[in-house]
């Protein structure tokens, strides 16, 4: 069988030119046009529902993830439900089954939510996570400035001001979560030096001089 192959493409160079040629081209063509992911999803259709609320983990199991779960478990196309309750905060995974559209998985949940939050305790505050997967964090970049000008303040806030939403508007971009090595905050410095001077004396910040 190699060898006859070998002997008609002795005998045909031309035309195994021409093929190679179409294979090529059919090649940059795949290569320029198929949508390839950087990383593959291939995680399971999930929504996730995080509460807040300051309380041991205990009481935000009893109060607030085991309401929340039971409430999800007739939600359609439901595959399992897993909670998780620490301090201060609660995770509830709802995963669908396989080929379920995210946002329609959104839409029920919410609709499934809309039943259990009035009977949660005052103060509980719940959310839906971003609509993206746990493989969905690709792109990461930093913002620097090489003619050092400008200080990390001035880059952060640039930053949550300006470029936070030009990304955003981006499509295929859900979620921006930051990740800054500095804030911009107001700091006050207490000096007690000029009390002692005036014969008063200081005890810490946010008190009032006492005489």
């Amino acid at each position: 069988m190699i060898e006859k192959i070998i002997e008609f493409s002795a005998r045909n160079k031309y035309l195994v030119i021409i093929f190679t040629l179409v294979a090529v081209a059919g090649a940059y063509y795949s290569m320029k046009n198929v949508p390839l992911d950087a990383i593959p999803d291939l995680s399971d259709t999930q929504v996730i529902v995080y509460s807040r609320w300051d309380r041991s983990p205990d009481i935000i199991e009893d109060q607030v993830t085991y309401p929340i779960v039971t409430a999800l478990l007739g939600a359609p196309k439901v595959k399992s439900i897993r909670g998780f309750s620490d301090f201060g905060f609660s995770y509830v995974y709802i995963i669908f089954e396989d080929g379920t559209d995210p946002y329609w998985a959104r839409s029920r949940t919410l609709e499934y939510l809309s039943k259990i939050l009035p009977r949660l305790p005052e103060g509980v505050n719940t959310e839906l996570g971003p609509d993206a997967t746990g493989v969905g964090w690709v792109y990461q970049y930093a913002l620097v400035d090489k003619t050092g000008q400008n200080d990390l303040a001035q880059l952060r806030s640039f930053q949550d001001w300006y470029l936070r939403y030009w990304l955003q508007s981006v499509p295929g971009w859900p979620k921006w979560p930051p990740s800054a090595v500095s804030k911009n905050n107001t700091r006050s410095t207490s000096t007690p030096t000029p009390w002692w001077r005036a014969g008063s004396t200081y005890e810490g910040g946010g008190r009032h001089p006492r005489r």
